[in-house]
């Protein structure tokens, strides 16, 4: 399986999350999403909502960030992902905003608050752009539902592994495993399961059902340390390195 860590762009600072990117992909990463910090997000937990206010409140602005990716997309194999309300996209623009992501190095996007079976000209869009839309499917998603969503999605499919907000879970919902054998008679684009998952043993539950695992909140977590304490820098980032060294261990064996 593949392993998705997530982070906030701009926390504790974006010279921070361009050094982060470079170490989780030399750690094993073969997706970064990095979230983009939203006042008032709907898909969220209070970890990752704790990272977005950190970074708000350092006065971050979205050409902030894409010039920053900018910079460091080029060194890494990985594909960057952004996780972005359609709110900010709105407000830029679409058109502007895809084409920014774009230029910034992003490969794709994935946007919570747009319903997936409306996203029809906005996937249009994207591919236009050489980027791919990612949706969400939810275990509560009925299955005529997902078809619809579907028809505009490319890259990966996002399934939630959870109903709910993310964040660290001791379990999974028992009925993610019939989601994702539903959603492998729908569709061929790769699964990638996501909120919830932080420990290997809840990876090793998903394989032979899904291709890759998202972890956001047990990564951002370590970052909180990081908040008004710059001299905490290497003991934390060499923590966090540690931990998702271990969960891309647990995605690429081989069982």
């Amino acid at each position: 399986m593949a392993f998705m860590p997530f982070i906030t762009a701009g926390d504790p600072d974006l010279k921070v999350t361009c050094r982060l990117i470079e170490e989780l992909a030399t750690a094993g990463a073969d997706l970064i999403e990095i979230g983009f910090p939203y006042s008032d997000p709907i898909a969220d937990g209070p970890v990752i909502q704790s990272s977005y206010t950190r970074a708000l409140r350092a006065h971050l602005h979205v050409p902030d960030i894409f010039a920053a990716i900018a910079t460091v997309s080029t060194k890494i194999t990985a594909p960057l992902v952004a996780m972005v309300s359609y709110a900010i996209i709105f407000r830029i623009g679409t058109d502007e905003f895809v084409k920014q992501a774009g230029a910034a190095g992003f490969a794709g996007l994935i946007v919570p608050d747009l319903p997936g079976d409306e996203a029809a000209e906005f996937h249009e869009l994207v591919l236009k752009h050489g980027l791919d839309l990612i949706q969400l499917v939810a275990p509560t998603t009925p299955a005529d539902r997902s078809a619809r969503i579907l028809k505009n999605a490319s890259g990966f499919v996002y399934c939630i592994a959870v109903a709910g907000t993310t964040g660290t879970r001791e379990s999974l919902a028992p009925q993610l495993a019939d989601m994702l054998r539903t959603l492998r008679t729908q569709t061929d684009l790769p699964l990638a399961v996501g909120f919830g998952l932080n420990r290997p043993e809840q990876i090793e539950q998903l394989r032979g059902l899904a291709d890759g695992a998202i972890v956001g909140s047990a990564i951002v977590r370590h970052l909180e340390e990081l908040s008004g304490d710059s001299s905490q820098l290497e003991k934390v980032v060499g923590r966090l390195v540690q931990y998702a060294s271990s969960i891309a261990a647990a995605t690429h064996a081989s069982r």
